[in-house]
């Protein structure tokens, strides 16, 4: 079972992206995703710098993957994921039908985002004859429904999960970030740079809810599957991705990393544990809330 490092989902200055895939490189994960996936405003990189960035990650021995955008508006928006996946050398993730049209047109294997909302075997299937060899599991899989799916799924898709990070839960036209400055979407003056891990919205009862990420909503808390590794690994699960959060990604891939060689199990666990932004959650796994399980712990504490 490999790591995969997910793309970065916020907002980052070009330094400090520049400065999180140098380290990345020494990092223990075997596939790194690279590119924008929530909005076509965000350019830290120019298109050319991106393809350079997997060059370096390439010759440093990763598995480098581009990600599209995940919700296109605009025809210059799609001309932009099409220059992606004609790039001719790195596997491109795609996050919207329309790159798997593009990538199923030019013949090119790709890897099936989460929100490509792959649900059952028939999907899956049509997927598999337009290119796809991997696929990352919908969020509200748990683990019996997944379990049934990857009974009856073709044996070319391997299956990657989301085992950390904030769930990305919903993408809309509107910049909420944005709207959070009273600035409509096309003058938002990229506000969301100054929330490098999301922007916190509570409940009336002052209970943290969701995370704000410009045209995106993410989780409050953050999934993490760390105490289900053996089963992953007994299911096939392919690949175990790790969504990149500002602070403390190494220590995060570090404990990943020895819980796939099976060292320090509990110690492991129970550090990454303190390692999420807000406290963590495993409900979706387990047939629950998402929001449900290691998160209750996490308010005790």
């Amino acid at each position: 079972m490999k790591l995969a490092l997910g793309p970065v989902q916020y907002y980052w200055p070009r330094q400090q992206l520049l400065d999180f895939y140098a380290a990345a490189a020494e990092w223990p994960v075997d596939i790194i995703y690279l590119g924008e996936v929530v909005c076509a405003k965000r350019r830290p990189l120019r298109s050319q710098e991106w393809l350079e960035l997997a060059q370096h990650l390439a010759a440093a021995g990763k598995e480098v993957v581009l990600a599209t955008l995940t919700l296109l508006e605009a025809a210059s928006e799609l001309g932009a994921v099409r220059r992606l996946c004609n790039n001719g050398k790195f596997s491109v993730e795609a996050n919207d039908m329309a790159a798997v049209n593009i990538l199923a047109g030019l013949g090119a294997p790709f890897v099936g985002g989460l929100t490509l909302n792959i649900y059952n075997p028939a999907t899956l299937a049509v997927l598999v004859q337009q290119g796809l060899y991997r696929w990352v599991a919908p969020l509200e899989l748990g683990r019996e429904s997944l379990n049934d799916l990857l009974a009856a799924a073709p044996p070319a898709a391997a299956c990657e999960v989301f085992a950390w990070g904030r769930m990305p839960l919903a993408w809309s036209a509107r910049c909420f970030t944005a709207r959070a400055e009273h600035r409509a979407k096309d003058q938002c003056e990229l506000v969301c740079l100054a929330d490098p891990d999301g922007r916190l919205i509570h409940t009336r009862d002052d209970e943290p809810f969701l995370v704000l990420n410009g045209i995106q909503t993410q989780s409050a808390l953050t999934q993490n599957l760390a105490p289900y590794v053996a089963d992953l690994r007994a299911m096939g699960i392919s690949a175990l991705r790790l969504s990149p959060q500002s602070q403390n990604m190494s220590q995060v891939v570090s404990c990943f990393r020895s819980l796939l060689d099976a060292d320090q199990v509990e110690h492991n666990i129970t550090r990454l544990a303190a390692l999420a932004p807000l406290g963590c959650c495993d409900g979706y796994w387990r047939g629950e809330p998402g929001f449900a399980g290691l998160a209750e712990s996490a308010r005790q504490a």
